[in-house]
């Protein structure tokens, strides 16, 4: 289930597209809503297995994910998530039990932060704004076989020379990098880039096709596949 929210991302890159993995409905809507409300993007996952394959094959800023879940748990999931290609997405794992022993299982299985229920929706978004932030902090810089990205300043390299990108350019090429070698469809590009309010596939096809253009046409071997039907993904 896709959640699309009322307010626009922009370029800022400030709001965050949030898998919740929870089977208790209530609960995951109470948190779909408040994060909506924010201007965040939410999808549902109702059970581990579910979630796991969203986690895997699309593109999140971060997980919440339930302990207690039908069929495949939550600590089996997060385990399953670190030996994948999203290992590095931050994962704040809920809980109905506090002990020490439960959030220390939670941290070997791999998880990031750690939320007891019931809990504060605010703190919530707050402890999932924080580790996106570290996360983005951490990855100054991204690489793509030989194509290097400088979050910082913007600078893009592709076999030690320099490539000249606008803005969205370089928005369109972060998405792509971070999700690599994953797909990323073009509706997640296109809320992305401009949030509830996106121009039409034709535009992001104009956008994508200058990056093509950019970063492959110089060079021997393209980075920059094309997925009919479904997206984009950026792989050597």
């Amino acid at each position: 289930m896709s959640v699309v929210p009322s307010s626009v991302y922009g370029l800022a890159l400030l709001a965050m597209r949030v898998l919740v993995i929870e089977d208790h409905l209530d609960i995951a809507d109470n948190i779909a809503d408040h994060l909506m409300a924010r201007g965040h993007a939410v999808e549902l996952a109702p059970n581990g297995l579910g979630g796991l394959h969203l986690a895997i094959t699309e593109v999140y800023d971060a997980i919440v994910l339930d302990v207690n879940l039908p069929g495949m748990d939550g600590l089996t999931v997060c385990r399953r998530l670190r030996e994948s290609t999203n290992a590095s997405i931050p994962i704040l794992m809920l809980t109905a039990n506090d002990t020490l022993e439960d959030t220390l299982a939670g941290f070997e299985a791999g998880t990031d932060d750690y939320l007891a229920k019931p809990f504060s929706l605010r703190e919530l978004e707050a402890r999932l704004l924080a580790l996106t932030a570290r996360r983005r902090t951490e990855a100054k810089r991204l690489q793509v076989g030989d194509l290097i990205l400088d979050l910082g300043t913007h600078e893009v390299t592709r076999a030690g020379q320099s490539i000249t990108l606008n803005r969205m350019g370089v928005a369109l090429l972060a998405e792509l990098m971070r999700a690599s070698p994953n797909v990323v469809k073009r509706d997640a590009l296109l809320h992305t880039l401009w949030g509830d309010q996106p121009p039409g596939s034709d535009v992001l096809r104009s956008h994508v096709y200058a990056l093509r253009r950019a970063i492959d046409r110089p060079f021997p071997t393209p980075l920059l596949h094309t997925v009919h039907g479904s997206g984009w993904r950026l792989a050597p």
